[in-house]
């Protein structure tokens, strides 16, 4: 079974009806708010892995309320 040949012009009238379907649309937003979740799992993880290591090294919130300790380097 061929594929039905279309001129450029029936390509680029499909992609402006395209454009401005509602069902594109929305699967365009779903598309960005699933990658904004999993974006932010990746920060989420991140957080964890730095406050593991300011635990090993013996940082507890209570030492970064004092500004002296701020001044420090890790």
């Amino acid at each position: 079974m061929a594929r039905e040949i279309i001129s450029d012009e029936q390509v680029e009238q499909e992609i402006q009806e395209l454009q401005s379907s509602e069902f594109v649309k929305l699967a365009a937003k779903y598309g960005r708010v699933k990658k904004k979740r999993r974006m932010y799992l990746y920060h989420l993880r991140q957080q964890e892995k730095a406050g593991r290591r300011l635990a090993e090294a013996g940082v507890t919130i209570e030492l970064l309320s004092d500004p002296e300790f701020l001044e420090t380097e890790f």
